[in-house]
Formats: C-alpha cells, structure tokens, sequence
C-alpha cells in the first residue's frame, strides 16, 4: 500500500510577522513546529502501514526550503520518502490554490492507495485542503478520522466523528482521509533512524516539474479569495478592583465579563 501524508510547518507560537504589502505570514524557517494535527496524520499513516506488508510512506510538504525540517521529522519518526514543493510562484496561495498545488504534486508522485492529512492546521483552521485535494483529484474522501477499524484489500473500515455523532464508514481506494485530534498518540522521533537519515534526500519539486505549468492557477494568482488586512491582536491588560459582599460582586464581575463580550 502507498500511503501519501500531507504536512505542514506553521508558526511555533503567535509571536509572528505579516508582509505588510501581500498581507500573508512570512515564513522564514525561524519560529516554526510542525503542524500538530499533522502529527495525528502520520501516527495513522504508520498504523496503516503496520497492518500492511510492504506499504510505503511518502510525506510531502509545500512551503520555502526551509519547510525541509519538517520532512526531516516524518523522516525520522518513520516515514520512507519526502518530497518539498516549492517555488516562489506559489507564495500567498490560499486554501483552494494550495489544494490544488498539493494535488497536481500527488499527480507527479503517481503511486497512491491512500492520501493522510491532519484535520487542519492550527495557522488556517480551515479544514478544508484535504477534501479539496481529494476533489481536485476525483477520489472520495473521510474527514474527521477517530479510527482505523479494518484495512481490506481494496477498502479501508474507519470510524468518523463529528459533532453530534460517529459514522462507521467503509471507503474504497484510492481514498483520502483527515485524522481528529487525539486519535492516537504520536511518536517521537528516532534517533537511530535520525542517524540513518543523516544525509536525508528529499525531492524537490517545482512548477516547472508538474503537468499544469500555467502560473495563473497558482499562489496569489490563482487564490479566488484575497486577504484584505491581516495584522496581530493587540495585546493589554487592564484591570479593575472590585469591592462588596459575594452577591454585588458576581454582579459586578458579570456586568464586566458582559460588557467585555465574554458572556
């Protein structure tokens, strides 16, 4: 089986910067984890591949290259391949023009049974590049994965959750699924394996590597929703005392919280 897992590097804390000019996060390789639901993703990519002989995993990435750390990591948690897409034509993409770079990259690769992602990122919160992956290319696809039930020949048996309910779903491959949060519990990293990856090779790949090279259907260009301000909350601190017996007090804090909006 030839497992597919999309991962991310965002920001490793809000302390981050805007282009003041295209009103994207900048991302230059400092201050960055990779995405924590990512990690979720490729937990159950090693589940799948431990309940099938010779199945392979392929991490990939779309970012700068320094986003190659984050590879580094699947690499060394247990994934066998890597590949980055990258180019400067695809900087400030939005969910749909992500998607669909991240799709004509799993074209390039070819071999895939079952594509992993995480549910979102903690960066868009969004929710959405997975199933617009497995639209751009035409494969049904799970969100919200809480569990692997079976792995048949052609078909996977998985557990999905939503809000009010779960669903027991069976999906023929090639399919695409989204990992919840809390579905297992990530490994760490191995240090044996960070060894033998010591000179890793990751793929790189860019526009000029994929079937569509029209540069209209990429980043900025081919992102139908435009950011119009970005820009980070302001931080402050303001307090007040109050005095009174139990019950003027609730009240007081109660008409604060309320006219703060947190009731």
């Amino acid at each position: 089986m030839n497992i597919i897992t999309c991962i991310k590097q965002v920001p490793a804390s809000s302390n981050v910067q805007v282009d003041p000019k295209t009103g994207v996060l900048i991302r230059d390789g400092n201050n960055v984890k990779m995405n924590p639901f990512d990690l979720f993703g490729l937990e159950a990519s090693f589940i799948l591949k431990s309940k099938r002989e010779g199945s392979v995993i392929h991490a990939i990435t779309m970012g700068p290259p320094s986003a190659s750390a984050a590879l580094k990591e699947a690499l060394h948690m247990g994934a066998d391949h890597a590949t980055l897409i990258s180019d400067r034509r695809f900087a400030g993409a939005d969910v749909l023009a992500t998607s669909y770079t991240l799709s004509q990259l799993i074209k390039h690769i070819n071999h895939y049974d079952v594509i992993v992602c995480g549910k979102q990122t903690t960066d868009g919160d969004t929710a959405q590049v997975g199933p617009e992956i497995a639209e751009f290319l035409g494969i049904p696809h799970i969100p919200y994965v809480k569990e692997i039930i079976d792995v048949k020949e052609k078909s996977l048996v998985l557990r999905s959750a939503y809000d009010d309910h779960e669903e027991i779903v069976e999906i023929i491959m090639p399919c695409l699924i989204t990992i919840e949060k809390d579905m297992n519990t990530p490994r760490l990293p191995s240090y044996l394996r960070k060894r033998m990856f010591k000179q890793e090779i990751i793929k790189m790949i860019s526009l000029k590597d994929l079937e569509d090279q029209n540069p209209d259907h990429y980043g900025l260009s081919g992102s139908p929703t435009q950011v119009e301000e970005i820009f980070p909350p302001k931080k402050r601190m303001d307090t007040e005392k109050v005095t009174g017996n139990k019950t003027d007090l609730a009240k007081k804090i109660f008409d604060i919280l309320k006219e703060s909006r947190y009731v």
